[in-house]
Protein backbone atom coordinates (compact mmCIF):
# COMPACT_ATOMS: atom_id res chain seq x y z
CA UNK A 1 0.00 0.00 0.00
CA UNK A 2 1.53 3.29 -1.40
CA UNK A 3 -0.32 5.72 1.49
CA UNK A 4 1.03 8.67 -1.03
CA UNK A 5 -0.99 7.21 -3.77
CA UNK A 6 -4.38 7.09 -1.60
CA UNK A 7 -4.01 10.49 -0.27
CA UNK A 8 -3.69 11.73 -3.64
CA UNK A 9 -6.56 9.86 -5.16
CA UNK A 10 -8.74 11.26 -2.20
CA UNK A 11 -7.85 15.05 -3.03
CA UNK A 12 -5.32 14.87 0.14
CA UNK A 13 -2.62 17.27 -0.53
CA UNK A 14 0.39 19.32 1.38
CA UNK A 15 -1.68 22.39 1.27
CA UNK A 16 -5.05 21.22 2.91
CA UNK A 17 -6.69 23.49 5.21
CA UNK A 18 -8.64 22.37 7.95
CA UNK A 19 -11.07 24.84 7.13
CA UNK A 20 -13.41 23.68 3.95
CA UNK A 21 -16.77 24.22 2.75
CA UNK A 22 -16.53 22.33 -0.26
CA UNK A 23 -13.20 22.62 -2.53
CA UNK A 24 -12.45 25.81 -1.47
CA UNK A 25 -10.15 25.95 1.11
CA UNK A 26 -10.21 28.93 3.13
CA UNK A 27 -6.61 30.13 4.39
CA UNK A 28 -6.35 29.79 7.68
CA UNK A 29 -3.82 31.81 10.25
CA UNK A 30 -4.46 29.03 12.71
CA UNK A 31 -2.07 26.15 14.06
CA UNK A 32 -1.37 23.30 12.29
CA UNK A 33 -2.66 19.77 13.47
CA UNK A 34 0.05 16.67 12.14
CA UNK A 35 -1.84 13.02 11.93
CA UNK A 36 0.95 10.75 12.89
CA UNK A 37 -0.43 6.80 11.89
CA UNK A 38 -0.52 4.56 14.70
CA UNK A 39 0.82 1.54 12.73
CA UNK A 40 4.41 3.18 12.38
CA UNK A 41 4.59 6.33 14.35
CA UNK A 42 5.25 8.44 11.10
CA UNK A 43 3.76 11.75 9.89
CA UNK A 44 1.12 11.73 7.36
CA UNK A 45 0.18 15.08 6.56
CA UNK A 46 -0.11 17.87 8.45
CA UNK A 47 -3.50 20.13 8.01
CA UNK A 48 -4.60 23.82 9.47
CA UNK A 49 -6.60 24.19 12.36
CA UNK A 50 -9.86 26.70 11.49
CA UNK A 51 -9.80 29.76 13.44
CA UNK A 52 -12.12 31.85 14.59
CA UNK A 53 -12.07 34.29 11.10
CA UNK A 54 -12.43 30.76 9.32
CA UNK A 55 -15.30 29.63 11.26
CA UNK A 56 -17.66 32.41 10.86
CA UNK A 57 -16.96 32.26 7.03
CA UNK A 58 -17.82 28.45 7.36
CA UNK A 59 -21.00 28.93 9.61
CA UNK A 60 -22.13 32.69 7.28
CA UNK A 61 -22.04 29.95 3.92
CA UNK A 62 -24.08 27.21 5.89
CA UNK A 63 -26.66 30.07 6.57
CA UNK A 64 -26.85 30.68 3.06
CA UNK A 65 -26.85 27.45 1.78
CA UNK A 66 -29.43 26.48 4.34
CA UNK A 67 -32.34 28.74 2.77
CA UNK A 68 -31.66 27.04 -0.60
CA UNK A 69 -31.62 23.42 0.92
CA UNK A 70 -34.44 23.36 3.05
CA UNK A 71 -36.25 24.30 -0.22
CA UNK A 72 -35.60 21.24 -2.20
CA UNK A 73 -37.81 18.49 -2.30
CA UNK A 74 -36.66 15.90 0.01
CA UNK A 75 -36.42 13.09 -2.56
CA UNK A 76 -34.38 15.30 -4.49
CA UNK A 77 -32.27 16.00 -1.40
CA UNK A 78 -32.34 11.63 -1.41
CA UNK A 79 -30.59 12.11 -4.95
CA UNK A 80 -27.98 14.21 -3.73
CA UNK A 81 -27.25 11.77 -1.23
CA UNK A 82 -27.58 8.93 -3.14
CA UNK A 83 -24.90 10.28 -5.84
CA UNK A 84 -22.71 10.34 -2.35
CA UNK A 85 -23.37 6.46 -1.61
CA UNK A 86 -22.10 5.94 -5.30
CA UNK A 87 -18.81 7.81 -4.48
CA UNK A 88 -18.36 6.19 -0.99
CA UNK A 89 -18.69 2.75 -3.12
CA UNK A 90 -16.11 4.15 -6.20
CA UNK A 91 -13.19 5.73 -3.34
CA UNK A 92 -14.27 1.95 -0.67
CA UNK A 93 -11.15 0.41 -0.89
CA UNK A 94 -8.65 4.13 -0.70
CA UNK A 95 -11.04 5.07 2.24
CA UNK A 96 -10.95 2.03 3.84
CA UNK A 97 -7.39 1.72 3.89
CA UNK A 98 -7.03 5.68 5.05
CA UNK A 99 -9.15 4.42 7.89
CA UNK A 100 -7.40 1.77 9.09
CA UNK A 101 -3.66 3.29 8.47
CA UNK A 102 -4.78 6.76 10.28
CA UNK A 103 -6.89 4.99 12.98
CA UNK A 104 -5.46 2.00 13.55
CA UNK A 105 -8.17 -0.77 12.84
CA UNK A 106 -8.03 -3.48 10.78
CA UNK A 107 -8.47 -3.39 7.24
CA UNK A 108 -11.47 -5.32 7.17
CA UNK A 109 -12.91 -2.91 10.04
CA UNK A 110 -11.82 0.09 7.75
CA UNK A 111 -13.96 -1.42 4.95
CA UNK A 112 -16.54 -2.03 7.16
CA UNK A 113 -16.87 1.54 8.11
CA UNK A 114 -17.18 2.72 5.17
CA UNK A 115 -19.97 0.05 4.28
CA UNK A 116 -21.48 1.75 6.64
CA UNK A 117 -21.48 4.80 5.00
CA UNK A 118 -22.71 3.48 2.14
CA UNK A 119 -25.55 1.83 3.77
CA UNK A 120 -26.39 5.00 5.62
CA UNK A 121 -27.04 7.12 2.47
CA UNK A 122 -28.85 3.44 0.89
CA UNK A 123 -31.37 4.12 3.89
CA UNK A 124 -31.69 7.68 3.82
CA UNK A 125 -32.24 7.76 -0.03
CA UNK A 126 -35.34 5.28 0.95
CA UNK A 127 -36.15 7.73 3.93
CA UNK A 128 -36.32 10.57 1.63
CA UNK A 129 -40.03 9.46 0.11
CA UNK A 130 -40.95 8.51 4.22
CA UNK A 131 -40.64 11.57 6.02
CA UNK A 132 -44.34 10.82 7.49
CA UNK A 133 -46.50 13.14 9.63
CA UNK A 134 -49.76 12.12 11.15
CA UNK A 135 -53.42 13.25 10.63
CA UNK A 136 -55.77 14.12 13.78
CA UNK A 137 -58.96 13.88 14.09
CA UNK A 138 -60.43 17.89 15.79
CA UNK A 139 -63.07 18.08 18.03
CA UNK A 140 -64.34 21.47 16.01
CA UNK A 141 -66.45 20.37 12.86
CA UNK A 142 -65.13 21.52 9.79
CA UNK A 143 -61.08 21.51 10.93
CA UNK A 144 -58.49 19.33 10.13
CA UNK A 145 -55.35 18.89 12.08
CA UNK A 146 -52.27 17.30 10.98
CA UNK A 147 -48.62 17.41 11.78
CA UNK A 148 -45.92 17.67 10.19
CA UNK A 149 -41.83 18.01 10.10
CA UNK A 150 -39.45 20.68 8.96
CA UNK A 151 -35.62 21.06 8.97
CA UNK A 152 -34.07 22.79 11.75
CA UNK A 153 -31.16 24.56 10.03
CA UNK A 154 -27.38 23.96 10.47
CA UNK A 155 -26.74 20.51 12.52
CA UNK A 156 -23.63 20.10 14.26
CA UNK A 157 -21.53 16.56 13.93
CA UNK A 158 -18.73 16.55 16.26
CA UNK A 159 -17.28 13.44 15.59
CA UNK A 160 -14.42 10.69 17.49
CA UNK A 161 -11.53 9.15 16.67
CA UNK A 162 -12.80 5.84 16.89
CA UNK A 163 -14.85 5.71 13.97
CA UNK A 164 -13.57 8.57 12.30
CA UNK A 165 -16.05 8.36 9.01
CA UNK A 166 -19.24 6.16 9.67
CA UNK A 167 -20.56 8.25 12.77
CA UNK A 168 -20.09 11.28 10.65
CA UNK A 169 -22.38 9.97 7.99
CA UNK A 170 -25.01 8.32 10.13
CA UNK A 171 -26.07 11.91 10.99
CA UNK A 172 -24.99 13.36 7.64
CA UNK A 173 -26.92 11.29 5.21
CA UNK A 174 -29.96 11.64 7.41
CA UNK A 175 -29.59 15.50 8.01
CA UNK A 176 -29.19 16.26 4.23
CA UNK A 177 -32.26 13.99 3.58
CA UNK A 178 -34.45 15.95 6.90
CA UNK A 179 -33.38 19.98 4.68
CA UNK A 180 -30.70 20.31 7.48
CA UNK A 181 -27.10 21.36 6.22
CA UNK A 182 -24.17 20.25 8.11
CA UNK A 183 -21.04 21.26 9.68
CA UNK A 184 -18.15 18.59 10.91
CA UNK A 185 -15.63 19.12 13.42
CA UNK A 186 -14.07 15.74 13.02
CA UNK A 187 -10.71 14.10 15.89
CA UNK A 188 -7.76 16.04 15.74
CA UNK A 189 -6.52 12.61 15.78
CA UNK A 190 -7.99 11.44 12.41
CA UNK A 191 -8.34 14.70 10.74
CA UNK A 192 -7.36 13.29 7.02
CA UNK A 193 -10.10 11.18 7.17
CA UNK A 194 -12.71 14.33 7.83
CA UNK A 195 -10.98 16.00 4.68
CA UNK A 196 -11.31 12.79 2.17
CA UNK A 197 -14.81 12.53 3.04
CA UNK A 198 -15.63 16.16 2.71
CA UNK A 199 -13.53 16.10 -0.79
CA UNK A 200 -15.70 13.15 -2.02
CA UNK A 201 -18.76 14.93 -0.90
CA UNK A 202 -18.23 18.20 -2.26
CA UNK A 203 -17.51 16.90 -5.74
CA UNK A 204 -20.90 15.26 -5.62
CA UNK A 205 -22.53 18.68 -4.88
CA UNK A 206 -20.58 21.00 -7.35
CA UNK A 207 -21.75 18.29 -10.03
CA UNK A 208 -25.13 18.90 -9.27
CA UNK A 209 -24.52 23.18 -8.88
CA UNK A 210 -25.27 23.08 -5.08
CA UNK A 211 -24.03 25.42 -2.52
CA UNK A 212 -20.75 24.02 -0.82
CA UNK A 213 -22.08 24.92 2.41
CA UNK A 214 -24.49 21.99 2.47
CA UNK A 215 -21.78 20.03 3.30
CA UNK A 216 -18.65 21.68 5.75
CA UNK A 217 -15.60 20.74 7.55
CA UNK A 218 -13.98 23.05 10.14
CA UNK A 219 -11.19 21.32 12.48
CA UNK A 220 -9.53 21.92 15.92
CA UNK A 221 -10.88 21.89 19.53
CA UNK A 222 -11.54 25.77 19.59
CA UNK A 223 -14.00 25.06 16.97
CA UNK A 224 -15.83 22.37 19.01
CA UNK A 225 -16.58 25.16 21.93
CA UNK A 226 -17.60 27.97 19.22
CA UNK A 227 -20.05 25.58 18.23
CA UNK A 228 -21.20 24.36 21.33
CA UNK A 229 -22.23 28.29 22.25
CA UNK A 230 -22.94 29.57 18.70
CA UNK A 231 -26.94 29.85 18.47
CA UNK A 232 -27.24 29.75 14.75
CA UNK A 233 -26.78 25.70 15.72
CA UNK A 234 -30.12 24.41 16.92
CA UNK A 235 -28.42 21.06 17.03
CA UNK A 236 -25.09 19.42 17.98
CA UNK A 237 -24.53 15.79 17.50
CA UNK A 238 -21.53 14.87 19.90
CA UNK A 239 -20.12 11.31 20.29
CA UNK A 240 -17.31 11.38 22.73
CA UNK A 241 -16.37 10.51 26.73
CA UNK A 242 -19.02 11.05 29.15
CA UNK A 243 -16.96 13.78 30.46
CA UNK A 244 -16.94 15.76 27.67
CA UNK A 245 -20.48 15.35 27.24
CA UNK A 246 -21.67 16.79 30.26
CA UNK A 247 -20.12 19.91 29.04
CA UNK A 248 -21.77 19.79 26.05
CA UNK A 249 -25.05 18.98 26.94
CA UNK A 250 -24.68 21.80 29.76
CA UNK A 251 -23.90 24.45 27.38
CA UNK A 252 -26.05 23.79 24.63
CA UNK A 253 -29.13 23.46 26.76
CA UNK A 254 -28.45 26.74 28.45
CA UNK A 255 -29.11 28.36 24.98
CA UNK A 256 -32.09 25.91 24.43
CA UNK A 257 -30.49 23.88 21.41
CA UNK A 258 -31.12 20.15 21.52
CA UNK A 259 -28.50 17.83 21.49
CA UNK A 260 -27.63 14.05 19.93
CA UNK A 261 -25.42 12.59 23.02
CA UNK A 262 -23.38 9.57 21.86
CA UNK A 263 -20.82 8.51 24.89
CA UNK A 264 -19.59 5.97 27.49
CA UNK A 265 -20.17 2.30 26.93
CA UNK A 266 -19.66 0.00 29.78
CA UNK A 267 -21.33 -3.28 27.70
CA UNK A 268 -21.34 -6.95 28.98
CA UNK A 269 -22.02 -10.49 27.53
CA UNK A 270 -24.05 -12.79 30.24
CA UNK A 271 -22.80 -15.91 29.36
CA UNK A 272 -25.56 -18.66 30.41
CA UNK A 273 -24.96 -22.32 32.03
CA UNK A 274 -27.02 -22.97 28.63
CA UNK A 275 -25.17 -21.05 25.69
CA UNK A 276 -23.39 -22.25 23.16
CA UNK A 277 -19.75 -22.03 24.38
CA UNK A 278 -18.17 -22.08 21.19
CA UNK A 279 -19.90 -19.41 19.58
CA UNK A 280 -19.54 -17.09 23.03
CA UNK A 281 -15.88 -17.05 22.62
CA UNK A 282 -15.93 -16.11 18.92
CA UNK A 283 -18.40 -13.01 20.47
CA UNK A 284 -16.64 -11.95 23.52
CA UNK A 285 -13.35 -12.08 21.60
CA UNK A 286 -14.19 -9.59 18.81
CA UNK A 287 -16.39 -7.66 20.81
CA UNK A 288 -13.64 -7.12 23.24
CA UNK A 289 -10.28 -7.03 21.11
CA UNK A 290 -11.88 -5.68 17.64
CA UNK A 291 -10.49 -2.14 16.70
CA UNK A 292 -8.14 -3.06 20.23
CA UNK A 293 -11.03 -2.28 22.56
CA UNK A 294 -11.52 1.45 20.74
CA UNK A 295 -15.40 0.92 20.50
CA UNK A 296 -17.97 2.26 22.47
CA UNK A 297 -19.39 -1.23 22.20
CA UNK A 298 -16.72 -2.96 22.73
CA UNK A 299 -16.99 -5.90 25.66
CA UNK A 300 -15.93 -4.88 28.61
CA UNK A 301 -16.99 -7.54 31.12
CA UNK A 302 -18.35 -10.93 30.99
CA UNK A 303 -20.73 -12.18 33.51
CA UNK A 304 -20.35 -16.05 33.19
CA UNK A 305 -22.18 -18.50 34.97
CA UNK A 306 -20.51 -20.25 37.78
CA UNK A 307 -21.30 -23.73 36.60
CA UNK A 308 -19.42 -22.51 33.32
CA UNK A 309 -17.30 -20.31 34.39
CA UNK A 310 -14.01 -22.23 34.52
CA UNK A 311 -14.93 -24.32 31.06
CA UNK A 312 -15.35 -21.00 29.67
CA UNK A 313 -12.56 -19.02 30.97
CA UNK A 314 -9.99 -21.98 29.35
CA UNK A 315 -11.26 -21.88 26.14
CA UNK A 316 -11.08 -18.02 26.15
CA UNK A 317 -7.42 -17.29 27.42
CA UNK A 318 -7.03 -20.42 24.75
CA UNK A 319 -8.66 -17.41 22.02
CA UNK A 320 -6.27 -15.44 23.17
CA UNK A 321 -2.96 -16.89 22.95
CA UNK A 322 -4.21 -17.26 18.83
CA UNK A 323 -4.82 -13.65 18.44
CA UNK A 324 -2.34 -12.15 16.01
CA UNK A 325 -1.36 -8.03 16.55
CA UNK A 326 0.32 -6.17 14.01
CA UNK A 327 -0.04 -4.42 11.56
CA UNK A 328 -3.53 -3.66 10.55
CA UNK A 329 -3.48 -3.26 6.65
CA UNK A 330 -1.91 -7.12 7.33
CA UNK A 331 -5.77 -8.81 6.77
CA UNK A 332 -3.58 -12.36 8.89
CA UNK A 333 -4.05 -10.07 11.83
CA UNK A 334 -6.60 -9.87 14.43
CA UNK A 335 -5.69 -7.02 16.23
CA UNK A 336 -3.73 -3.40 15.73
CA UNK A 337 -2.17 -0.91 17.55
CA UNK A 338 -3.97 1.68 20.60
CA UNK A 339 -4.56 5.03 18.59
CA UNK A 340 -1.42 7.00 19.88
CA UNK A 341 0.76 6.68 23.22
CA UNK A 342 -1.39 8.61 25.48
CA UNK A 343 -3.72 5.78 24.94
CA UNK A 344 -1.22 3.20 25.84
CA UNK A 345 -0.70 5.19 29.03
CA UNK A 346 -4.37 4.73 29.85
CA UNK A 347 -4.29 1.30 29.10
CA UNK A 348 -1.13 0.45 31.51
CA UNK A 349 -2.65 2.70 34.12
CA UNK A 350 -5.74 0.64 33.70
CA UNK A 351 -4.21 -2.44 34.15
CA UNK A 352 -2.57 -1.02 37.35
CA UNK A 353 -5.41 -0.37 39.36
CA UNK A 354 -6.86 -3.57 38.34
CA UNK A 355 -4.38 -4.90 40.54
CA UNK A 356 -4.45 -2.39 42.80
CA UNK A 357 -8.16 -3.00 43.59
CA UNK A 358 -7.80 -6.77 43.95
CA UNK A 359 -8.16 -7.81 40.55
CA UNK A 360 -6.36 -11.23 39.19
CA UNK A 361 -4.68 -11.62 35.13
CA UNK A 362 -5.82 -14.59 33.65
CA UNK A 363 -4.06 -13.25 30.58
CA UNK A 364 -1.05 -11.00 31.41
CA UNK A 365 -1.14 -8.03 29.16
CA UNK A 366 1.64 -5.14 28.19
CA UNK A 367 3.30 -2.88 25.82
CA UNK A 368 4.83 -4.91 23.19
CA UNK A 369 7.74 -4.23 20.34
CA UNK A 370 10.07 -5.53 18.07
CA UNK A 371 9.97 -5.36 14.37
CA UNK A 372 6.74 -3.66 12.69
CA UNK A 373 6.01 -2.63 16.19
CA UNK A 374 7.66 0.38 16.31
CA UNK A 375 5.18 3.05 17.04
CA UNK A 376 5.15 1.92 20.73
CA UNK A 377 1.02 1.70 20.39
CA UNK A 378 0.64 -2.07 20.68
CA UNK A 379 -0.47 -3.61 23.70
CA UNK A 380 -1.48 -6.77 24.47
CA UNK A 381 -5.32 -7.84 25.19
CA UNK A 382 -5.72 -9.42 28.64
CA UNK A 383 -8.26 -10.68 30.99
CA UNK A 384 -8.57 -9.62 34.56
CA UNK A 385 -10.53 -11.51 37.20
CA UNK A 386 -12.67 -9.08 38.86
CA UNK A 387 -15.56 -7.91 40.88
CA UNK A 388 -18.20 -5.66 39.25
CA UNK A 389 -18.20 -3.13 41.96
CA UNK A 390 -14.46 -2.30 41.74
CA UNK A 391 -14.20 1.35 40.88
CA UNK A 392 -11.83 0.11 37.45
CA UNK A 393 -14.97 -1.96 36.04
CA UNK A 394 -17.80 0.59 36.71
CA UNK A 395 -15.21 2.76 33.95
CA UNK A 396 -15.29 2.89 30.85
CA UNK A 397 -11.72 1.22 29.75
CA UNK A 398 -10.98 2.34 26.31
CA UNK A 399 -8.19 -0.62 25.23
CA UNK A 400 -8.33 -4.26 25.52
CA UNK A 401 -8.97 -5.08 28.98
CA UNK A 402 -11.64 -7.71 29.17
CA UNK A 403 -13.02 -8.17 32.72
CA UNK A 404 -14.47 -11.87 34.06
CA UNK A 405 -16.78 -12.46 36.82
CA UNK A 406 -19.13 -15.04 38.01
CA UNK A 407 -22.81 -15.64 38.82
CA UNK A 408 -25.29 -18.01 40.01
CA UNK A 409 -28.81 -16.65 38.96
CA UNK A 410 -30.13 -14.87 36.04
CA UNK A 411 -31.08 -11.80 38.21
CA UNK A 412 -28.22 -11.50 39.68
CA UNK A 413 -26.64 -12.20 36.17
CA UNK A 414 -28.78 -9.01 34.91
CA UNK A 415 -28.35 -6.80 38.05
CA UNK A 416 -24.66 -7.06 37.47
CA UNK A 417 -25.40 -6.29 34.08
CA UNK A 418 -27.07 -2.85 35.19
CA UNK A 419 -25.04 -2.16 37.84
CA UNK A 420 -22.91 0.25 36.24
CA UNK A 421 -23.12 4.27 35.14
CA UNK A 422 -23.56 3.40 31.46
CA UNK A 423 -25.61 1.79 29.38
CA UNK A 424 -24.81 1.41 26.00
CA UNK A 425 -25.04 -2.53 24.90
CA UNK A 426 -25.45 -5.38 26.22
CA UNK A 427 -25.98 -9.31 25.39
CA UNK A 428 -26.85 -12.84 26.73
CA UNK A 429 -25.61 -16.35 25.28
CA UNK A 430 -28.24 -18.60 25.86
CA UNK A 431 -30.61 -21.27 24.34
CA UNK A 432 -33.11 -20.81 26.93
CA UNK A 433 -36.13 -19.12 25.89
CA UNK A 434 -37.02 -17.53 29.22
CA UNK A 435 -33.72 -16.47 29.76
CA UNK A 436 -33.46 -14.29 26.60
CA UNK A 437 -37.10 -13.27 26.90
CA UNK A 438 -36.33 -11.92 31.28
CA UNK A 439 -32.72 -9.70 29.48
CA UNK A 440 -34.88 -8.23 26.54
CA UNK A 441 -37.87 -7.64 29.27
CA UNK A 442 -38.56 -4.34 30.97
CA UNK A 443 -36.74 -6.00 33.57
CA UNK A 444 -34.14 -7.35 31.96
CA UNK A 445 -31.23 -5.09 30.21
CA UNK A 446 -31.49 -1.19 30.78
CA UNK A 447 -29.15 -0.59 27.66
CA UNK A 448 -30.07 1.51 24.21
CA UNK A 449 -29.11 -1.94 22.98
CA UNK A 450 -29.34 -5.53 24.06
CA UNK A 451 -28.62 -8.68 22.42
CA UNK A 452 -29.54 -12.50 22.24
CA UNK A 453 -26.50 -15.14 21.48
CA UNK A 454 -24.27 -11.94 19.16
CA UNK A 455 -21.96 -10.05 21.13
CA UNK A 456 -22.20 -5.95 22.00
CA UNK A 457 -20.15 -4.78 18.74
CA UNK A 458 -21.40 -4.36 15.40
CA UNK A 459 -24.93 -2.94 15.15
CA UNK A 460 -26.57 -2.65 12.44
CA UNK A 461 -28.02 0.79 10.81
CA UNK A 462 -31.20 -0.29 10.26
CA UNK A 463 -31.80 -0.26 13.99
CA UNK A 464 -31.36 3.12 16.06
CA UNK A 465 -28.27 3.51 17.98
CA UNK A 466 -27.30 5.25 21.24
CA UNK A 467 -28.05 3.89 24.83
CA UNK A 468 -29.13 5.03 27.94
CA UNK A 469 -27.91 7.07 31.44
CA UNK A 470 -24.22 8.34 30.77
CA UNK A 471 -23.91 6.93 27.56
CA UNK A 472 -26.71 10.13 27.14
CA UNK A 473 -29.87 8.83 25.41
CA UNK A 474 -29.03 9.70 21.78
CA UNK A 475 -30.46 7.75 18.85
CA UNK A 476 -28.86 7.65 15.64
CA UNK A 477 -28.94 5.75 12.29
CA UNK A 478 -32.12 3.47 11.80
CA UNK A 479 -35.41 3.18 12.78
CA UNK A 480 -37.53 6.66 13.22
CA UNK A 481 -33.91 8.24 14.31
CA UNK A 482 -34.45 10.96 12.02
CA UNK A 483 -37.09 12.48 13.85
CA UNK A 484 -34.37 13.94 15.86
CA UNK A 485 -32.77 15.95 13.32
CA UNK A 486 -36.23 17.95 12.73
CA UNK A 487 -38.93 20.35 14.36
CA UNK A 488 -42.22 18.91 14.58
CA UNK A 489 -44.87 21.27 13.80
CA UNK A 490 -48.79 20.28 14.42
CA UNK A 491 -51.46 21.92 12.23
CA UNK A 492 -54.79 23.36 12.24
CA UNK A 493 -57.13 23.94 9.03
CA UNK A 494 -60.55 25.57 9.91
CA UNK A 495 -62.47 25.16 6.29
CA UNK A 496 -65.70 26.55 7.95
CA UNK A 497 -67.32 30.04 8.08
CA UNK A 498 -67.06 30.27 11.90
CA UNK A 499 -64.81 30.34 14.57
CA UNK A 500 -65.51 27.48 17.15
CA UNK A 501 -63.04 27.77 20.11
CA UNK A 502 -61.50 24.38 21.93
CA UNK A 503 -62.58 23.21 24.55
CA UNK A 504 -66.00 24.93 24.16
CA UNK A 505 -65.27 27.86 24.89
CA UNK A 506 -67.44 30.47 24.01
CA UNK A 507 -66.09 34.09 23.27
CA UNK A 508 -68.32 36.34 21.39
CA UNK A 509 -68.11 39.98 20.11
Amino acid sequence: MNINDILTRLGITSNNSGTSTGTNKLQSTAATITSYSPVNGEVIATIQSTDAEGYEAVMQQAQQAFLYWRAVPAPKRGEIVRQFGDALRLHKADLGALVSYEMGKSLQEGMGEVQEMIDICDFAVGLSRQLYGLTMHSERPNHRMYEQWHPMGIVSIISAFNFPVAVWAWNTALALVCGNVCVWKPSSKTPLCAVACQNIVAKVLKANDLPEGISSLVTGNACGNLMNEDKRIPLISFTGSTRVGRLVSATVAGRFGRTILELGGNNAIIISDSADLEMSVIGAVFGAVGTAGQRCTSTRRLIIHESVYNDFTTKLTKAYAQIKIGDPLNENNHMGPLIDKDAVQAYLNSIEKVKQQGGRFLVEGGVLNGAGLESGCYVKPCIAEVENHYEIVQEETFAPILYVMKYSRIEEAIQMQNDVPQGLSSAIMTLNLREAEQFLSASGSDCGIANVNIGTSGAEIGGAFGGEKETGGGRESGSDAWKGYMRRQTNTINYSNTLPLAQGIKFDL
